[in-house]
């Protein structure tokens, strides 16, 4: 079974009946036929091999991105401008995917860059509040609901093949304080290395991007090197 393959034997095992405290809802994007293609055409295209990669964890899909395509960081605009994987959704932009694909096509395109690392999030399902993105860790009780989601989701996708023991958070606040405490519990990873997260920079420090995509670079380089 190929990387990609097990990816998406994975998101597709996801089952929508989590028990969320009230006001909660989950973001499952998985039943949509035009996301499972969008996702069976990325995973065969970026994932149709059994090359180990170094994985990469953000917070939780959200609607505008993979709540959509089905793939992280990807908004339909990347999706098809960036990836060459053409569909049908209504073309807005994630401000996240903005920079995540300004960085990937500095690193040398998204061939190159997905063939040496993977995208995922430390919680595999995504929150909604009011109609707007909820994280994982805005609220204690919704933590403590998903908190067994979170573990297996590490354990699990943990196997399907890293490169090292070191793996990348993207988002150096609560994110990575969770991940990182979770991680010393588990022992999955030797380190975990934070990174400013892709919406912060867009949100706050836009006109410093190209500072931020040279952090990236310089970090993603060095973690390569050293696994």
């Amino acid at each position: 079974m190929t990387f990609g393959k097990k990816v998406l034997s994975f998101n597709y095992s996801l089952n929508p009946d989590w028990k969320l405290p009230k006001g909660f809802e989950l973001l499952y994007p998985f039943s949509g036929e035009d996301t499972r293609s969008a996702m069976d055409s990325f995973h065969k295209k970026f994932y149709g091999d059994n090359r180990p990669r170094i994985f990469l964890f953000g917070i939780n899909p959200g609607r505008m991105g993979a709540g959509i395509t089905g793939v992280p960081f990807t908004d339909p605009i990347r999706l098809q401008e960036d990836c060459g994987i053409q569909n049908d959704f209504k073309k807005r932009q994630e401000l996240s995917s903005v920079f995540v694909y300004n960085f990937i096509q500095a690193y040398g395109g998204p061939e190159q860059f997905y063939k040496d690392f993977y995208i995922t999030s430390v919680c595999p399902l995504g929150f909604i509040t009011n109609g707007i993105n909820v994280n994982y860790y805005d609220d204690k009780k919704l933590q403590k609901a998903v908190q067994k989601h979170i573990e297996y989701n590490l354990h699990t996708q943990y196997k399907f093949g890293h490169r090292g023991n070191i793996a990348i958070c993207l988002g150096r606040g609560k994110n990575f304080k969770y991940l990182d405490n979770l991680n010393n519990q588990l022992g999955i990873f030797d380190k975990i290395l934070p990174l400013p997260h892709p919406r912060w920079v867009m949100q706050y420090r836009r006109k410093r991007m190209e500072e931020f995509i040279d952090e990236y670079l310089a970090s993603f380089e060095l973690t390569l090197k050293n696994s």
